[in-house]
């Protein structure tokens, strides 16, 4: 789901230099936060006045949307290009498991997540909007997957966005809850393999045939 669609009609306009202005707003937001974020330095940062900022966009609430929103539309296009779902699901599993936990465990995956979560109070919308844009995209694929799956009598599901929500979880195992609480800082790609890895043998286990 777009984040855009959730906001009024005509409240983001897009022109020549509206792609220039996301990519200024990106790298400021990751460097200051949501709030540490001011107007002016998108604009200095971004190479564009005021005046043209504000012609593509009516705040700083709807900058930061629109940052996360076209991030999380491309690293779903990423994912659900580089996967072929007719792979034995073992494949299937493991590559969409290494690409989702590599995203929110990378410095933009969790900036996105922390600014939303310190928001929701003042901002609701930036978390449901985050929730439409990321959590809920790879749900709504991961459950068309088990259905396909489940069809060709690869996998045995009767709830399968429950089964996407589980497995999601499995992904996050271990690492996930100690970096969000500054207990580790990085993740490393031995880290992503052992997490993942294990959480297909779980899923597995619990559904395959």
């Amino acid at each position: 789901m777009n984040l855009t669609a959730l906001l009024p009609l005509g409240a983001i306009c897009r022109g020549r230099k509206y792609d220039q202005v996301l990519a200024g707003a990106r790298d400021v937001f990751m460097a200051d936060g949501f709030e540490g974020a001011s107007v002016d330095d998108i604009a200095r940062a971004a190479k564009v006045s005021k005046a043209t900022l504000y012609k593509y966009f009516p705040d700083k609430r709807m900058i930061f949307i629109e940052v996360a929103n076209t991030e999380c539309q491309r690293q779903a296009e990423s994912a659900m290009d580089s996967i072929d779902s007719c792979a034995p699901p073992r494949e299937v599993l493991a590559q969409t498991g290494r690409h989702f936990l590599s995203f929110i465990t990378n410095e933009f995956g969790q900036q996105i997540f922390r600014i939303c979560v310190a928001e929701s109070d003042r901002f609701p919308e930036l978390g449901r909007s985050f929730f439409e844009s990321g959590p809920a995209v790879m749900r709504a694929e991961m459950a068309s997957y088990f259905a396909e799956a489940c069809g060709r009598g690869e996998l045995k599901i009767d709830d399968y966005e429950m089964a996407a929500d589980q497995f999601g979880q499995l992904c996050k195992a271990d690492v996930w809850m100690r970096l969000m609480f500054g207990v580790i800082t990085e993740v490393s790609a031995a880290d992503i393999d052992r997490v993942v890895d294990n959480a297909v043998e779980t899923f597995l286990a619990r559904y395959g045939t």
